[in-house]
Formats: C-alpha cells, structure tokens, sequence
C-alpha cells in the first residue's frame, strides 16, 4: 500500500486540505475529509440540490490545477486529485453556465482523466483507465471502499491565514465574498504563530477592536467605538450576565474567532451596536489526529496545551475531541499571578447522512490575583514603573470557575430545508478580595495632598458574584428558487433567562487609615486584622447583597437574494422582549423580593445589498438597527428606556492571488442612544445615568490570506472618529475614552517549503499601533499612543510519523513602555485604574504532532 498527497478544495472553508490517503480497490485513491468549523454532514445532504443547478463560470485558459482550484472556489466543491496526475497539463477557457460536472468534464478534456462522484458536491479525479471514452459530463459510480486518512499536520488548512466564510453574518455558510457586511476570521493559525493565549491578543488583528480591562481580567472589547462586555460562543451568550464577573476566555479550544462589525440584534438579540465577537470552538472530526504542546518563558511562564480527536465506532458515525490546557505564570506586575486549567470534551454523533447531534461540555478554573493597574496624574499617567503594583503580596487567592454545557443539533428534511437547534447552559462564579484605591472621582480623593500627592490612600474591597444562563435558539433555513431568482431563507426564534447574584463587602468608598502607601517608595505588608474586618463589613449596609435577572426571547427572519449570480440582497428583521431588574437588599433573599421589572420590546431591521461584478471584487453597503434594554438603575432608583443603535455602512471586498488574499475596505457611521455610564452626580457607586447620544464613524482595512504559498499576512487600519453627540452634563464633544483615532497592525510569516536546505524554517514580525486615546469619558487624561513590534521564529522537524515544531516568540521586542487601557468604572474610576501592556516577554514552546 502507498502513500501519496492529494489536494481537496473546499469553498467552505476557503483553504486547501492536504491529507494523507492510502491505496483502496480498484487502484484508486481517494481522500476522506470532515471540513472544520460548521461543515457538517447535513450540509451535504443540502448541497445535492445545488449541485445539479447551472451556475456561471468564468475561467481562463490555465494550468489544470489552478483551474480546478478556482472551479471548486467559485461553485463550492470539494475536488481531490493526486497532484502528479495534474502536474504539467493545460485546461481550456470556461466561459458560460454549467452544472458543477459539466464544468468538470469540460476541464478534463485530453487530459486523460476522469471524474468520480463520492457524494453531492464532493468528487475525485482519477486516471482513465485503458480505451475509456468517457465525456466526464456523468460521473463515474464510486465503488464500494473502505478508507484510511490522518490529517496532515502541516497541511494547507492548518497555515492558511484565510478563511471564505463565516457563520456569524448570516448563520448561514454564505460566503464573505456574497455577505453584505463587514466580518473578519482570525483563524486558529494566526493564534498558533503568535502564541496567543487569550482571545484578548489575537483580536489585536482585526481593525477597530480594542480591549477595555476591569480588574486586568481582558473580559471586554471596544469595537467601533462602543464598548461590549459580552462574548459569543458558537452563536450563543457565552457567559452570565451578572455584574462583577470578570472572566478570561483561553484560547486553547478554539477553532475561531469571528468578528461582525456594527449591530448584530436581528441574529443574537441584545448585543452592542459595535459588533459582535463569535469564538468558533474545535469540533470533533473522523480523523485520528493528536498533538501536545509546551509553553515556557518570560515570568516563570509555563502553559501545556493539548488536542486529540478521533473515531469512536468504526463506521465514524461517533466522533470525540479533548482539548484543554493548563498554564501557570507570574507577571511583570508586582504580586499577579495566574494558574488556570481549562478542558473541552466534545462528542459528535452522525446517525445518518441527514443529522448530527454534537455535546460538548467546557469546564475552567483558575487562582488568580486581580490587578488594580496604575493611577493618572494630571493629565497622563503617573510616572512611575508599570512593574508596581498597590496591592498586598498578602491579598487572599482570588478564584474564577465557569462550565458550559452546550448541544448543536442538525436536520436536514431535504435537500433544501434544514433546522439547526443550539442550547448553551453557563454557570460562573468569581470571589475575590484586594486592596484598593479609596473610590474617588479625582486625584486628590485617592492621593493625599497634604503630603506632596506621593501617599496612597487605600481600602480593602471584597466581592462574589454568581450566575446561571439558559439560552437556546431554533434555526430553519431553506434554499428555494422563484421566478428567476434564488433565495436562501432563514427564520428563527431564540430565548435567553439568565439570574446573578453579587456580594459586595468593606468600605469601598472612604480610606482606610493605616492602609496609606507611598507610591515611589512602596513598603508592603497588611496585618491579617484588616482583611477580617472588611469581610465582616457588609457595604453598603442593608443593600451589599444584590439579585439580578435577564430574560428576553425574540423571533426573527432572513432572505439572501440572488439575481444573475452578482447581485446579492440581503433583507430581514427581528422583533424582541425583554424583562430585566436588579434589586438590593441585606439578603439575595430581600433583594429577590425587592427586584424592580422593566419589561420592553423592540423591532431592529437589517438591510443590504451587494454587486459582484467580477468573482474577485464585491462593493456592497447596508443598513441596520439595535435594540438593547437597560439594567441599571438611577440614583432615585429608576429604570432607564432602553439603547438603540444604527448604522450605515459602504465598503468593497476583494480576492487576489487566486482567492488566497482578501481584503475589506469600509465605511461606516454609526450612532448610539441612552447609553449607560456611571452617575458621577451620585454617591452611590452603583447609579448609572444614560449618556445621551454617541456616534462613531470611520474608516477600516483588513487584510488577511497568503500572497504566495509562502508568504502569509494579516493586517488592518482603522481610523475611528468617536464622540459623545448630546449628554445631560456637558460633555458633547467629548471622545469617547479607550478609542484611538488611528489605530493598526501588519503581522507577516515566511514559511520556507522550496529551498531544501532550509525547508522547515518559519520567521514572523508584526507591528501593532495605537495613538493617543482618551482615558475617561470626561478627557480629562490620555493615555499616550504606541508601536510595538513582535516577532517569532520556527522549526518544523519529522520525527518518524510524528512531527515536532519548536518555536520562540518575543512580544515587545524593542521594550517600548505603553498602555493597553483603562477600567470603564466596572471595578474601578478610569483614572484609578490604567492597565499596562507588557514588557519585552520571550517565550518558547515545543510541540509534537502524530
């Protein structure tokens, strides 16, 4: 039996796949592969239908290998061939429409070989045997087969920096190419090659999203401007919607992360109006593949990451995946540290060519110390060491845990109609306890002026939240034609109910005496007796314990309308209600029972529509609404009418280089109304007041995909115009804090695979930039603007059937001193609490692939 390559193209996932196939009957050979991501088995059972329609090709005369790329590119097939039956030989032009093996036929003649049809939409090529005279407009019957298959771990799909589609636009696997909005994929290489462990450093690639820290915990995003504390996973609510979590989300069970620029409320339901982020997690496949990885570097850093999948029963009707990681560090801040265990084991089970049943069950832990960050004086921050932290080397052990359990059902009906039902449950809770600054809205309020602004005033604030989230959603979409034009309808219902509960304890407001610090002179060390005294304090008395509840369902329809295979419509609505509260009392019991309702609802539209003149090129624009209710409440204890968001938004889309390299080119102009802020009027450290109105608009560039087949890059630009457009206290004109005007970042891998000598070899740098932000809402300081460069080196190396990879990543490779962000007062005033990025940090890592 031997062993040879095969190429499969996959319009699905937009990349090549390479796997390894050994010899079956009759002398063929034949690749067997399960496509990443939401590629499942009842999409090809949908895929028959398209297959027999006729669609427009437009090829040139080329060779017969780029043409079957851009044929299975352009009608969405799966096409294996062994690359030396190919090599050296010509197709024809192809102009004109075509079923997808009529097209097929046509670029095989005189080349000698023939196609066979495995499955609708999916086709192997294979030499013709002696006298055939076969016209390739029919497929050959595939014989019955048994096939072997490993993935190949250094095949294309798992370098390529590109990826054609995404689920979060449309729930659908429309091509990005064909979606009338702007959406990024960072792909789970780019995390590989820069060695990103929280999804916190790999949205640094995608334009206009910036993090926003609370407690140093990475748990929140800026994305055109606006800020959003909640996180996607799979298409569902990934965490409670309690105040005072702060959780990290690792990045070792991730697939993906998608990005959908502006408001996402017709799909998801309450969602900011800047975008919304999607982590794609790993999903298990019938291949047999395992690799264990081990990180060590900078801080006493050390991170073990594994994953393995493969079949359970013979027939891979039943497939499995674990992955997880564990990671035990330091930090360059004083007294932080991290030790955090994260497993994902998943299930999937295909009883037929019609279903699919996937389990998975996301479990996270971690000690940790929270970061109170550094303080402002005057109008920039304090000059003294990022390394310095104010908090205790004493301060108790901080913990986090969350669990998801989540189920993703598929059934085709047909081949045109097909109903997906997803269920996500999520349990959090966070405890901890640190030293902090005394609550102030001023310098002066947590710096002493009686002694020369060097003395720290602090206190000791303690804090438990919990919560449980049930969300599920129920997904029909179906393809249908109608005098001329084609149509890919989705229609859908979701329902979210999620209760909190949050402790709060110690006098966060007024100093502490004996708690005093000098900030250039620090001497640390806090007698056990204050922290008991805190936790014995409950504060505010009477209403430290606090119930909160979300609950909202909304029904909602889509139509993505095809005209002449170029014009593309995109239409549809969601109507909403929602019920929210939060009560306070001296029990969760009493603040149950003192729990004030709001009950509202809301109808958000979306509309696009985009032209493809050329398979290469798109230019499309749209326009769309939000709706997103309130939770907070007043100083007088009032409810507050619920965010409305809208945008409009113009862009063009491009493929170069084969369609290995797209790029994004928009602008937009989006408003938002009655957004929350702290009440600084107010004493209560919990009032919020609505903002006004605020509008961001802008410019963006994203750019990701491979030039060469060895040259891979990912890059943005943003230029982000954000202001506060009406306020009830003065502060129109105002940017808003944490947005920088001109922001990027250019990231560039060289893979040598043609040079012999150094094959193997892999080198990467990339520069991010931010400019100057704002550190507040008031502007009354600044975080200063940066560039800093990072880069990394690789080896690749067989080992037998295995394959090692060892690598060194150094971020920050110039040591540049800079400021990542400032708290948006969840857990601190922004001017108490500026977030350093890190120092020079070098890490290396070993991992081995079978």
């Amino acid at each position: 039996m031997d062993n040879r390559s095969t190429f499969f193209i996959d319009r699905t996932q937009g990349v090549f796949m390479i796997i390894k196939t050994v010899s079956l009957r009759h002398g063929f050979l034949l690749g067997s592969v399960l496509a990443t991501g939401l590629f499942v088995s009842a999409s090809a059972v949908a895929q028959s239908a398209v297959t027999q329609q006729t669609i427009a090709i437009d090829l040139a005369a080329q060779p017969l290998e780029q043409a079957i790329t851009q044929l299975a590119t352009q009608a969405g097939l799966l096409i294996g061939v062994d690359a030396s039956l190919v090599a050296g030989k010509q197709a024809p032009a192809l102009n004109g429409r075509f079923t997808p093996l009529q097209a097929i036929g046509q670029l095989l003649k005189g080349s000698g070989l023939i196609v066979i049809e495995n499955a609708p939409g999916r086709y192997t090529l294979e030499a013709a045997p002696a006298g055939h005279t076969n016209s390739n407009t029919e497929a050959v019957t595939l014989p019955e087969m048994k096939i072997t298959s490993v993935i190949d771990p250094d095949a294309p799909d798992n370098r390529s920096y590109r990826r054609s589609s995404a689920f979060s636009a449309t729930k659908t696997d429309t091509p990005i190419m064909e979606t009338p909005m702007s959406i990024q994929v960072i792909p789970r290489v780019v995390m590989n090659d820069q060695k990103t462990t929280t999804i916190k450093d790999a949205l640094e690639n995608v334009s206009s999203v910036r993090p926003q820290s609370s407690l140093g915990r990475s748990n929140a995003f800026i994305i055109r401007g606006f800020r959003n504390g909640r996180v996607y996973r799979n298409g569902l609510v990934a965490l409670g919607l309690s105040i005072g979590e702060e959780s990290m989300f690792d990045s070792a069970n991730l697939e993906s992360i998608e990005v959908l620029k502006g408001p996402a409320s017709i799909l998801y339901g309450r969602i900011e109006p800047g975008g919304l982020i999607n982590l794609t997690t790993k999903k298990p496949r019938g291949e047999s593949y395992y690799s264990i990885e081990q990180r060590f570097g900078s801080y006493n850093s050390y991170r073990t990451e594994w994953d393995g999948m493969g079949p359970v029963t013979k027939d891979k009707s039943l497939n499995y995946r674990f992955s997880g990681s564990y990671q035990n560090n330091r930090s360059f801040r004083d007294f932080n540290f991290n030790d955090r265990v994260l497993v994902n084991p998943a299930l999937t089970w295909r009883p037929d060519d019609a279903t699919e049943l996937s389990l998975e069950v996301e479990a996270l832990h971690e000690d940790y110390q929270v970061d109170r960050g550094l303080f402002a004086i005057g109008d920039r921050p304090a000059p003294i060491p990022v390394t310095r932290s104010f908090i205790d080397p004493d301060d108790p052990v901080d913990t986090h845990s969350r669990v998801n359990l989540g189920f993703n059902l598929t059934h085709a009906f047909n081949t045109d109609w097909t109903l997906r039902n997803r269920f996500l449950a999520s349990f959090v809770d966070d405890d901890n306890t640190s030293v902090k600054p005394a609550n102030a809205f001023t310098v002066a309020q947590f710096l002493d002026p009686s002694k020369g602004n060097r003395t720290y005033l602090r206190n000791i604030f303690s804090q438990i939240s919990s919560s449980q989230t049930y969300t599920t959603n129920f997904d029909l979409t179906g393809n249908l034609e109608f005098l001329g034009t084609r149509h890919q309808t989705l229609v859908g219902f979701d329902y979210l109910r999620s209760t909190g509960t949050y402790l709060t304890r110690g006098n966060y407001l007024s100093p502490v005496s004996g708690l005093e610090i000098d900030i250039y002179n620090p001497v640390y060390g806090i007698d056990p007796s204050f922290y008991a005294q805190a936790l014995a304090t409950p504060f505010p008395a009477g209403e430290n314990h606090s119930f909160s509840k979300d609950e909202w369902y909304g029904v909602y329809f889509q139509d993505h309308i095809t005209l002449w295979d170029k014009l593309h419509i995109l239409g549809g609505g969601r109507y909403e209600w929602a019920t929210t509260g939060r009560g306070r009392g001296d029990s969760f019991r009493a603040a149950e029972a003192n729990l004030p309702t709001r009950k509202d609802n809301g109808f958000s539209p979306r509309v696009g529509i985009l032209y493809q003149p050329w398979s290469w090129a798109s230019i499309y624009g749209n326009w769309t609404t939000s709706f997103g209710a309130n939770n907070g409440v007043t100083n007088t204890g009032a409810t507050i009418d619920p965010e409305r968001g809208e945008q409009f938004e113009a862009g063009l889309k491009a493929e170069w280089f084969d369609q290995r390299l797209t790029m994004t080119f928009a602008y937009y102009h989006l408003t938002k109304e009655n957004i929350l802020t702290r009440d600084f009027n107010s004493p209560d450290p919990f009032a919020v007041a609505a903002i006004g109105k605020a509008r961001s608009q802008g410019i963006e560039f994203d750019l990701s995909g491979q030039i060469t087949d060895e040259l891979s890059v990912i890059g943005n630009y943003a230029f982000t115009d954000a202001r506060i457009t009406r306020d009830y206290s003065g502060l129109q004109g105002n940017r808003l804090s944490n947005v920088p005007e001109h922001s990027g970042s250019l990231w560039l891998k060289y893979d040598i695979r043609h040079y012999q000598p150094l094959n193997g070899w892999q080198f990467g740098m990339g520069i991010f930039a931010a400019g100057l932000r704002q550190g507040d809402n008031e502007n009354t300081f600044a975080l200063p603007g940066y560039v800093r460069l990072d880069a990394f080196v690789a080896y690749r190396m067989k080992l037998g059937p295995t394959r090692l990879i060892a690598q060194v990543n150094i971020r920050n490779l110039l040591d540049k001193r800079y400021y990542e962000s400032t708290d948006p007062f969840v857990n601190a005033p922004p001017r108490a609490g500026i977030y350093p990025g890190a120092p020079l940090t070098i890490l290396g890592s070993l991992r081995l692939e079978y």
